[in-house]
């Protein structure tokens, strides 16, 4: 085979992945081989830039940031949707259209969700994806197409080939449409479409209209890590997924998990003459727009049903207002439409709204209530995070009295004030927030908040960094935290000290035996045998693994404080320039600026915390119990700096013939050598092992010398 079949081949079946993974949800290959797949691509489209076409799955992320989004104008109007609020004012709109086509009487409903996400328009052409567009005033919408191609969901090429046997109706009734065997005709349907969409030829010019979203989870788990990294949350999941679509670097939007879900063909073009195997031609219900779009490779709802009768897609509506948290996404209520497109087009619209169809709304899940106060949480991780107190209100039959004010920076933006009356959301599982204050009830007695200067839970100072959204409590022995420092503290790439776990360390704090880490080593055998679970053994065992740990070298220990910014290979870097944690706890900002890697944050909470006076007393605690490793002085640095691998920075991919992961870190580090997480332009080597991941295509990209385990050995014996 031909490198320029490989590439089409490739790409068939990167695509392929893809839309398994996005759509289906049933990947049916590891992230690492899907990676392998796509470095090689990246490769051969490297060595030969003219085979990169539009549709290529590299083209998803990287292209170069838009000065401007240029105008789009839609091939037929993107309308919106009238409101129902309840079953009466849903049987009122089938009564008004009924009496404008009597038609109406007898057709059919499909009942799909509202979700509250952006209204996207995608355009094909011969199959391409080659233009995507947002919904703009209806008529006219806004160039987005370099960020839609992000979006993993929404397939590049159409109709998307699959590798697997054809499939049957039984098969089907697992795809997300067909849930029950009241579809299996429908199902049987599909199965020809499906069966012949590897030879079918798409329409030449198809446009389809669909929802862009982030689902609850994906946002949950966003803002989340924003928390972590001290940056700045997101309000919710529809202003987020807006906000990321209209981002002029797409690699922004890139790092958004927003997808998709079809629901609409907008224009369909035919080539003429059609071939005499032409798979589909333009649906002539919604029903068959659903089938059709999944058929081509579009993920569409697995909520949408058919009914034969208006009262049944009521009924079917109002179990979604109860069960409204089920959806993984957000949805504000779900639309009834009528299933015959023909008649739908011949009923018209009054304005911007068509007649066809209506939004059935959910009840509101948004409240005013009093904030009687602004409360301070501690983390585990040391942050500091706000939460309001509110005057008992119910939210879609719950009672709230708590609701997150996410961060600082929020409170501020917002001008949130105690005793303001504010806006409070509560949607599905998520916890209830704070929208925003009611300025216009405000009686002049509300005052702005400052973020605490102490923590709520030790009294300790707090600290802020420039930049940062998150404010953090780095006493190492707030008891907010304890459990948490001492977790980390016994972990294996810490201390290492087997056998306890976070069960124990929960006990040992409970029964107020360990009020800092370094209570762990002054122990004795009979307070352990006085917990749940302890006898002889098992309190000898854990004794033993608590002392060896003492001899753990400087930069085990150096992890194991738990200062922020300071993981392993800091530490390592670290324990090279100060042998002794005397040297380490006297060292300016910047003093340590001039260790490699290190800026001016981490230096800062370097000195920071050696400065506290209870982070003080823990370490001469530790220096009591016998747990303070020196690098022998200056003269094991000397050594490092003169053995076989000084000056040399390495990453690890793939498993070793001989070597775990941190016993090739340790022997590394033991001749000299750095050992980083990524591939950069200052890597040294790489040192390869089976089954690599992406870091190898990285480093063939950089041009950095790859060597395997026998190899690493050489450089130390030729030394």
């Amino acid at each position: 085979m031909s490198t320029r079949e490989s590439l089409e081949q490739l790409r068939k079946e990167i695509n392929f992945h893809n839309y398994r993974y996005h759509v289906l949800d049933a990947p049916v290959i590891s992230d690492t081989e899907f990676d392998r797949m796509m470095a090689e691509l990246k490769r051969i489209e490297a060595e030969h830039p003219d085979w990169v076409a539009p549709d290529s799955p590299t083209q998803r992320v990287g292209a170069a940031p838009s000065e401007k989004f240029e105008k789009v104008r839609h091939p037929a109007p993107i309308l919106s949707l009238a409101n129902a609020f309840g079953a009466n004012e849903a049987r009122a709109w089938f009564e008004r259209i009924r009496k404008v086509d009597d038609r109406v009487e007898k057709t059919k409903f499909v009942v799909e969700p509202k979700i509250d996400g952006v209204s996207v328009v995608l355009h094909y052409r011969d199959g391409i994806f080659m233009q995507g567009a947002t919904r703009g005033d209806g008529e006219v919408g806004e160039d987005i197409t370099a960020n839609l191609r992000t979006i993993r969901a929404i397939p590049l090429r159409i109709p998307v080939e699959s590798k697997a046997k054809p499939a049957t109706s039984d098969k089907l009734k697992d795809l997300p449409l067909f849930g029950s065997t009241q579809h299996l005709a429908i199902a049987n349907t599909l199965r020809v479409r499906c069966q012949q969409s590897s030879i079918a030829q798409p329409p030449a010019y198809l446009v389809v209209r669909g929802e862009a979203f982030i689902s609850v989870k994906n946002f949950e788990e966003l803002n989340k890590r924003l928390e972590e990294n001290g940056e700045k949350t997101y309000l919710n999941p529809r202003n987020t997924a807006a906000g990321s679509l209209r981002q002029l670097d797409p690699a922004v939007t890139a790092s958004r998990p927003l997808t998709l879900l079809s629901y609409q063909i907008v224009a369909w073009e035919d080539s003429l003459p059609q071939p005499p195997d032409h798979l589909t031609t333009r649906p002539t219900s919604q029903w068959e727009v659903l089938e059709t779009l999944q058929a081509l490779g579009f993920p569409i709802t697995n909520t949408a049903r058919r009914f034969d009768d208006i009262e049944s897609a009521i009924a079917y509506a109002e179990t979604w207002a109860l069960r409204r948290d089920e959806l993984p996404y957000e949805a504000d209520g779900m639309v009834i439409k009528i299933d015959d497109l023909r008649l739908a087009e011949d009923l018209g619209f009054v304005g911007k709204d068509v007649r066809g169809a209506i939004a059935f709304k959910f009840p509101a899940c948004e409240v005013t209530t009093k904030l009687q106060e602004i409360r301070v949480n501690v983390g585990r991780t040391g942050v500091l995070t706000p939460y309001a107190v509110l005057e008992p209100v119910e939210i879609g039959g719950v009672i709230v009295e708590r609701a997150t004010l996410h961060n600082f920076d929020y409170i501020a933006e917002k001008n949130i004030r105690p005793g303001d009356r504010v806006l409070v959301k509560r949607a599905g599982e998520v916890i209830p927030y704070v929208i925003g204050p009611v300025v216009d009830l405000r009686t002049g007695a509300e005052k702005p908040y400052a973020p605490p200067k102490t923590c709520p839970a030790c009294g300790q100072s707090v600290e802020h960094f420039e930049g940062e959204v998150a404010w953090y409590c780095v006493n190492a022995a707030c008891p907010a935290q304890l459990v948490r420092n001492v977790e980390h503290f016994v972990s294996k790439g810490a201390m290492d000290i087997t056998g306890l776990g976070i069960k124990i360390v929960e006990q040992l704090i409970a029964e107020g035996l360990v009020k800092d880490v370094a209570d762990l080593y002054t122990l004795k055998k009979d307070d352990l045998l006085k917990l749940e679970g302890f006898a002889d053994k098992k309190a000898d065992n854990l004794r033993t693994a608590i002392r060896a740990s003492a001899s753990q070298p400087i930069q085990r220990l150096i992890t194991a404080l738990g200062i922020r910014g300071v993981g392993e290979v800091v530490a390592a870097d670290l324990s090279r320039a100060f042998p002794a944690l005397d040297l380490l706890a006297k060292a300016s900002v910047d003093d340590l600026q001039m260790v490699e890697g290190i800026g001016p944050n981490i230096a800062a909470a370097i000195v920071d915390w050696f400065n506290r006076p209870r982070n003080r007393a823990v370490l001469e605690k530790l220096r009591a119990a016998g747990v303070w490793p020196v690098s022998n002085s200056q003269s094991a640095v000397r050594n490092l700096q003169a053995g076989p691998l000084a000056g040399l920075t390495f990453v690890v991919t793939g498993t070793l013939p001989t070597f775990s992961r941190d016993e090739v870190k340790n022997f590394i580090q033991s001749h000299g050598g750095k050992v980083t997480d990524s591939v950069g332009k200052n890597t040294s080597y790489l040192l390869l092992g089976e089954n690599p991941g992406s870091k190898l295509a990285k480093a063939r990209a950089l041009g950095v010398k790859i060597i395997d385990e026998g190899e690493l050995r050489t450089l130390i014996t030729d030394y």
